[in-house]
């Protein structure tokens, strides 16, 4: 695969907060990211792209391209995501138990994944316009103990949630499962998968948990940077297998990210923004 290596830069207006210095991405920005070369910008703004040419003619590329908005729309999209007096992007609360939930009315999203799959990493990339929201980022699996909550002004809020498998919480089911089934505002669930080790068993009980649950989600493929080209493909074909012959409830389109080198974050940015009615998309953007 191609590999950007980007170094984080600081902007103008970059927040100071004691003696630490919040950094903001060199591609945070969707207008930075459009002086790139094309086949940069395209790779970046698409990962899959960069993956088309090398599968199988016989492989149907329809799912992997079901939501393809423009320039145009994802600029849009990103607009949310800048903070201002009128429109405050911020963290909001935590809570352990659903009877500490926020009783919000906006529509709602939420990120659920394996321990160390890159999830906080994720969500601090979709905020990295908004470099004083915090979200805390530990090499550490299991970092995340609580639902954490992010309000996107009057949008939108997205739900960090705890990670499950190693060092889960121990109440992790107790904790999540209730909000999953009973959260009316909750417009989608964002199952993260990690690229570079494919599905694993824990993965396949979440998956089984959402399908249960009946409500509609999205698999968000991490750490795509972080193994080659051809272990990516296997792993996302094996994905694509087990979404089309085990899944109602799932859209069957997988979003490929990378946290490290912005690849498919105002992708991801667009379809969260449309899925929760902020953002109205073409016609050809199925969801």
């Amino acid at each position: 695969m191609i590999c950007l290596r980007l170094r984080p830069c600081l902007q103008p207006g970059t927040q100071v907060c004691g003696s630490h210095l919040r950094l903001v991405h060199k591609f945070a920005s969707l207008q930075k990211a459009t002086t790139l070369p094309a086949k940069k910008v395209q790779s970046l703004l698409y990962p899959f792209s960069g993956l088309e040419a090398y599968l199988d003619r016989s492989v149907d590329r329809t799912p992997f391209q079901l939501f393809h908005p423009s320039l145009e729309d994802m600029l849009k999209a990103e607009s949310l995501f800048h903070s201002s007096a009128s429109h405050k992007v911020d963290y909001y609360v935590s809570a352990e138990r659903m009877d500490h939930v926020p009783a919000l009315r906006q529509p709602e999203v939420c990120f659920i994944g394996r321990s160390n799959v890159g999830k906080s990493s994720l969500i601090k990339g979709l905020f990295a316009l908004t470099p004083e929201v915090e979200v805390r980022v530990s090499k550490t699996p299991g970092h995340t103990k609580k639902m954490n909550f992010f309000r996107v002004g009057k949008a939108f809020t997205l739900v960090d949630m705890p990670g499950y498998g190693h060092r889960a919480p121990e109440d992790f089911v107790d904790m999540v499962e209730p909000y999953l089934y009973s959260r009316t505002n909750l417009m989608r669930t964002f199952l993260l998968v990690d690229g570079s080790v494919g599905l694993q068993g824990a993965d396949l009980i979440a998956l089984e948990m959402c399908e249960e649950i009946r409500r509609p989600y999205v698999i968000v493929v991490t750490k795509i940077d972080k193994c080659t080209r051809g272990t990516l493909l296997t792993n996302l074909m094996n994905l694509q297998d087990v979404v089309k012959s085990q899944t109602s409830s799932c859209f069957p389109q997988p979003f490929l990210v990378s946290a490290l080198n912005f690849w498919g974050i105002y992708l991801l940015r667009c379809f969260i923004a449309h899925v929760t009615g902020s953002l109205k998309l073409a016609d050809t953007c199925q969801s």
